[in-house]
């Protein structure tokens, strides 16, 4: 199978589980169902769940076992949930205050504040949900697996990862008044580790976890996708610059008419370009040391590295 085909089947069925777990009347409001749906079921590279479940498959590689997606699929739409609801708060006045995401408006121009705040908080509990109840067989050591893989998305959404990043590169573009801060090359760093790294890390970490990796395999793993992470922000930093927002679906430019820190801004496009291409070729180095090179995870990291939107 090429990596185009295993993408575009896994991103199917991932497309069909997100539907499914989403809250549906008559369990909630239905303006609740109709707003969580508008952010979620706009599409977009569904990149965190493709990571969790090519991992569960690179791992189920080790030790074969049986239905791997099947454990997986739960965590995978997880971590689709939480990015999604990051979005949606991004978007927000009070944030970036953008008005196109995924090439439409974004949520709160359709349905206000308000809604959206709300909305993005129902994805954020429901994420924690989907992982506990699904999949609901009693089979020995699944519910260890399941608490580690929320203890590794909460952790990875919170003041240690995303929300954290997110105050720093709020404090970095000036938006928090008193508490300004300037941003050297290490901090940037540190920032995009924590605001986008730190998902993706824990979408990869999930379906390792979820497929029962050992220690060791769950540590290449991580190193493995710390790597990506970084290639992928680096690579989102550049296509600020250069891409449109018919190319990327959302608004281009607005990193540097926000005053933000980025990589362009601090090392160049070209730098830049160097820094994404040396983070893809210690991804693959960690990928043969582990013997976890035959699988989907090589791939998918030239792809974050190559993609122009």
């Amino acid at each position: 199978m090429l990596l185009t085909e295993f993408i575009d089947g896994a991103r199917a069925r991932v497309e069909a589980a997100l539907e499914a777990y989403l809250p549906k009347p008559p369990s909630c409001p239905p303006l609740v169902s109709e707003a969580v749906r508008y952010s979620v079921m706009a599409g977009g590279k569904r990149l965190r769940p493709l990571l969790t479940l090519a991992t569960a498959d690179v791992v189920g590689r080790l030790t074969p076992q049986d239905n791997l997606e099947r454990l997986a699929m739960p965590a995978a739409c997880a971590v689709e949930f939480i990015h999604t609801y990051s979005l949606i708060h991004d978007d927000l006045p009070a944030m970036d205050d953008d008005t196109l995401r995924r090439g439409r408006p974004t949520l709160h121009v359709v349905y206000g504040d308000g809604i959206a705040i709300l909305a993005g908080d129902a994805l954020q509990a429901e994420a924690f949900a989907v992982v506990a109840r699904e999949p609901a067989d009693v089979e020995t050591g699944l519910s260890a697996r399941k608490l580690s893989a929320i203890l590794t998305i909460a952790e990875a959404a919170g003041a240690r990862g995303m929300v954290g990043g997110q105050v720093i590169d709020l404090q970095a573009a000036g938006q928090v008044p008193g508490h300004t801060t300037a941003l050297d090359a290490e901090g940037l760093r540190g920032m995009h580790l924590r605001k986008t790294g730190a998902l993706i890390r824990a979408s990869a970490a999930s379906g390792a976890i979820m497929a029962g990796a050992d220690a060791s395999v769950l540590a290449a793993v991580e190193r493995w996708a710390t790597d990506v992470g970084l290639a992928f922000q680096i690579v989102d930093d550049i296509l600020d610059v250069e891409g449109n927002a018919v190319e990327l679906g959302k608004t281009a430019g607005k990193d540097a008419a926000g005053r933000k820190p980025t990589y362009p801004a601090i090392f160049g496009l070209e730098r830049s370009r160097a820094l994404a291409t040396e983070c893809r070729e210690r991804a693959r180095a960690t990928l043969d040391d582990a013997g976890l090179a035959d699988g989907w995870l090589d791939g998918i990291a030239d792809w974050v590295v190559a993609r122009r939107r």
